[in-house]
């Protein structure tokens, strides 16, 4: 009996011996599984240390609880030259409040002297350069309210609360081709509900244009930026020309500084991208993170 006993004893060790060995092997045949399905994805360092290039919206988003203080001036045009101190007594200013309550998504609201216009605006990630992907991709909208617009402007028509909006879609394409040079592609469309045929020459409220925006890195905290936004709705007979935007962006700790040079007075998408002028002009952006 106690033969038995001890045979029954060493038989139920080897059973927990064995499904032990058994538990660790199926542990460590999921765990290599695991890695097959979910592989290491390097990813690239952000294309654009700014949210914007100039005035084109760049890839980067806020990080998630980012708060952002932006602050843009456009002077008048330097061909003014010291009449108005070289366009400095003239300016159009926009104060915007930005930020990211979610990984991958902010969202703005602001109000430009130009026009007098309030705007929000939202941009979301949808994929990031890595080893496993070419570009940054990043959606941006936006909706504009014109409230300079009155009425006693127009004759033939009664202006109605909807003729004071305009719209914008973007798909930004970025690509950080080296440590020191990114480019980026934005397919726009713009939506305005009204205009000023003396302005555009024909009525064309639905537009397509493609903008082209770059930055090659001189330091680690000074870049040189140059943007291009080809509108390919624009009448031939429109007072107004594409838009184009030239400078540098300085960092210094939680700032930004872009000194930049644009044919544009307005930084809003259906602003500048529709109704940029032909004189350039001198103007800044600062941008403060909290």
């Amino acid at each position: 009996m106690h033969y038995n006993k001890t045979i029954i004893f060493k038989i139920f060790i080897l059973i927990l011996i064995l499904n032990n060995t058994s538990t660790n092997a199926q542990d460590d045949l999921l765990d290599e599984l695991d890695k097959e399905v979910k592989p290491n994805i390097q990813f690239q360092q952000p294309a654009f240390k700014a949210l914007k290039i100039g005035n084109l919206q760049s890839t980067k988003i806020a990080d998630k609880g980012d708060f952002y203080l932006i602050v843009s001036h456009r002077f008048g045009p330097l061909k003014d030259g010291f009449d108005t101190f070289l366009g400095l007594d003239n300016a159009s200013t926009k104060i915007e409040l930005l930020y990211s309550f979610w990984q991958g998504i902010q969202f703005s609201i602001s109000r430009e002297s130009f026009r007098k216009t309030f705007s929000f605006a939202t941009k979301a990630s949808i994929a990031r350069q890595s080893d496993k992907f070419p570009l940054n991709l990043v959606g941006y909208a936006t909706i504009n309210r014109n409230t300079e617009l009155d009425q006693n402007r127009f004759t033939n028509f009664t202006l109605k609360d909807a003729d004071r909006y305009s719209y914008s879609l973007q798909l930004l394409a970025s690509r950080r081709f080296s440590k020191n040079f990114s480019f980026e592609l934005a397919p726009t469309l713009i939506r305005e509900n009204l205009q000023i045929l003396e302005e555009t020459g024909t009525a064309n409220h639905n537009q397509f244009a493609m903008g082209f925006g770059g930055r090659y890195k001189l330091s680690k905290r000074i870049s040189l930026n140059a943007e291009y936004v080809h509108n390919f709705s624009r009448d031939t007979n429109s007072v107004h020309d594409n838009p184009y935007t030239f400078g540098i962006d300085i960092e210094t700790g939680g700032h930004v500084f872009q000194l930049l040079f644009t044919n544009a007075q307005s930084s809003n998408e259906p602003g500048f991208i529709s109704n940029a002028g032909g004189d350039l002009a001198f103007g800044f952006n600062v941008v403060r993170v909290f």
